[in-house]
C-alpha cells in the first residue's frame, strides 16, 4: 500500500461533499453506549477496543486529571489511559506478551471504555467528552481509504467513500451544521491517521521480547505498556 498516496487522497477530501455524505446517511447520537461498551462476541465477552494515538493518549491524561470543577490536577497515568492494542499478542504464562501496534483505549474490568459512564437511568456519557480521541468523535462513520483504521461494528451503509457503521441513531435527521462539523473531523481523523500509519512505519524496529513482556510500537517508537520509550 502506498501510504503517501493515500495521505494525498485524504488530503484531498472535500468537507462539503463528506457533509453531504453523513445528511444522506443520516445521524444523531442516542447516547445508548454501545459504541463505549465491551460486546458479547463470538468466542465469549470483548472489550471495548478503540484506537488512541500518542498525542490522544496525553491529551486524555491531563484531561483525565481534571477534577470536577474543571481545575487542572494530577495527570493520569498513562496506562489508566491506554493499553497495548491486543492483536498481535499472545498469551503466554506471564500474561499477555510479544509486539504489537498502537494503542487502544483502557477498559473496566467489565470491558467498557474507562471514561465511560452511565447516570441512574442508564444514560450513557463521556468523562473527557471535550477531549475524546478522534475515532470517538466519528463514530459511526468511517472513510473507505487504504491505511485507516475501521471502527468496531460492520459497515452497515455507504455514501461515496463514507461508510456507517453500526448503530442505533443512523438514519435520523442532522443539521447541515452538525454535518459539517462531523465532516471536518472525519476527514482530521483520517489525515492523522495515515500519518501515524507511515510513522510506525518508519519508526519500526523489531524488538525482542521475553515472557510477559509487551512492546508497543507507535509513531513515536517502541514503547513499554506504560507508555515510556525502549531503549
Amino acid at each position: 500500500m502506498d501510504l503517501d498516496a493515500e495521505l494525498a487522497r485524504a488530503r484531498d477530501l472535500d468537507v462539503s461533499e463528506l457533509a453531504d455524505a453523513i445528511e444522506s446517511i443520516g445521524f444523531e447520537c442516542t447516547r445508548c453506549g454501545a459504541c463505549c461498551k465491551g460486546y458479547e462476541g463470538d468466542d465469549g465477552p470483548e472489550p471495548h477496543t478503540a484506537t488512541v494515538f500518542p498525542d490522544e493518549v496525553r491529551a486524555l491524561q491531563e484531561a483525565g486529571g481534571d477534577d470536577s470543577e474543571g481545575e487542572s490536577g494530577t495527570p493520569m497515568e498513562w496506562r489508566d489511559v491506554a493499553r497495548p492494542m491486543p492483536y498481535g499478542l499472545v498469551e503466554g504464562d506471564d500474561g499477555p506478551e510479544g509486539e504489537t501496534f498502537e494503542w487502544a483505549l483502557q477498559t473496566t474490568a467489565c470491558g467498557d471504555c474507562r471514561f465511560y459512564e452511565e447516570d441512574d437511568s442508564g444514560r450513557g456519557a463521556c468523562q473527557v467528552h471535550e477531549d475524546r480521541p478522534l475515532i470517538c468523535e466519528t463514530y459511526p462513520f468511517s472513510v473507505a481509504l487504504g491505511g485507516t483504521s475501521q471502527p468496531m461494528g460492520e459497515a452497515v451503509d455507504e455514501e461515496g467513500v463514507v461508510r456507517a457503521h453500526e448503530c442505533e441513531g443512523l438514519g435520523r435527521d442532522i443539521s447541515r451544521a452538525d454535518a459539517e462539523e462531523l465532516a471536518r473531523a472525519l476527514k482530521e481523523r483520517a489525515i492523522r491517521e495515515l500519518r501515524e500509519a507511515r510513522g510506525v512505519t518508519d519508526a519500526y524496529e523489531p524488538v525482542e521480547t521475553g515472557p510477559g513482556e509487551v512492546v508497543v510500537h507507535d509513531s513515536e517508537g517502541a514503547k513499554r505498556p506504560d507508555g515510556t520509550r525502549v531503549q
